[in-house]
């Protein structure tokens, strides 16, 4: 049955169409035959309780350089919607946070991918707090003594802003370095925020694993191998993606969190994992289904848009 869906989402001229999961789940949506809208995040608003978009009728196609196409722009009421999928990237700053709470209030009469107040309420680098057993040595803290206590256990550790996204920020600190108290002054001074420190995971040298996961069970991995002399391994900074399949361990951790994902909404989530080791559970814009069609034919986008349609009956 076809369904009217509103993408708020970053600017759709500047996205790379060969690789952005977005792309690939609106392409997805299109073959379905649902009625496509687009907006940013800048065009949602709330007035005497009705919560609605400056949005724009949205065609897409899979040609490099002429990708989309706009129809004119009109005030569209989100209760008037069946789904609302929230996508912009992160950072996870206020404005991010706002509109999770705009979105809630038409939730889940239309639903919101992912469940906006989950999104809110689980960080993906606060989420894997919950899940100890399952993550390296984890420490959040804005405190320099904890950070000095952590850093003397464990030696060689990475350093990262709470809330930053892409590997940006992102420092390994090894034993002998003399850079720490410099790093932790820069954080300190230039936000508010407590920093997070983890014990560094040599596997990363063999890969980063993207799991994806739909509604709490995972459909496939992609493996992402950092360049040479580089401790991350974002694909956009260099990261090379390879076939990999799910092991074991990769199972047994959805097995653990997929049920929580499932039952608060989150019905496409990627977690990363090096080694044994879950790292990070990504909710608010996760990426990495294009890869993985292309290296195991795993179509995600039509697993997600089944089990948006099999939520969007349950309510009608």
């Amino acid at each position: 049955m076809p369904l009217k869906v509103a993408f708020q989402m970053d600017p759709i001229e500047s996205i790379d169409i060969s690789a952005d999961s977005t792309f690939r789940i609106l392409l997805e949506a299109q073959s379905r035959g649902h009625e496509l809208w687009y907006y940013t995040p800048e065009k949602l608003a709330i007035r005497e309780g009705t919560v609605s978009a400056r949005a724009r009728p949205l065609s897409v196609r899979n040609r490099l350089g002429d990708h989309f196409t706009l129809g004119k722009e009109l005030e569209l009421r989100l209760s008037d919607l069946d789904v609302v999928w929230l996508r912009q990237d992160p950072p996870f700053d206020m404005s991010y946070i706002t509109t999770t709470h705009l979105l809630e209030i038409v939730h889940p009469e239309t639903l919101v991918v992912n469940d906006p107040f989950w999104v809110r309420n689980y960080p993906e680098k606060l989420l894997v707090l919950r899940f100890p057993h399952l993550s390296p040595p984890t420490a959040v803290a804005r405190s320099k003594s904890v950070l000095d206590e952590f850093r003397a256990e464990h030696e060689d550790i990475v350093l990262k802003p709470l809330y930053g996204n892409g590997g940006a920020g992102v420092f390994r600190i090894t034993k002998d370095d003399r850079n720490f108290n410099a790093l932790c002054e820069m954080f300190f001074e230039t936000s508010r925020e407590p920093v997070i420190v983890q014990k560094f995971l040599p596997q990363v040298q063999e890969g980063d694993r993207r799991v994806i996961l739909v509604d709490g069970k995972p459909v496939g991995a992609i493996n992402r191998v950092p360049p040479p002399g580089e401790a991350r391994s974002n694909l956009h900074i260099g990261g090379r993606a390879e076939q990999i399949q799910l092991s074991a361990r990769d199972r047994e951790i959805c097995e653990e969190i997929g049920p929580l994902l499932s039952r608060n909404g989150q019905i496409f989530v990627g977690i990363d994992v090096i080694g044994d080791k879950l790292t990070e559970i990504n909710l608010t814009s996760p990426t990495g289904i294009v890869e993985l069609e292309k290296f195991d034919g795993v179509n995600s986008a039509s697993l997600i848009w089944d089990a948006i349609a099999k939520k969007t009956a349950s309510t009608n």
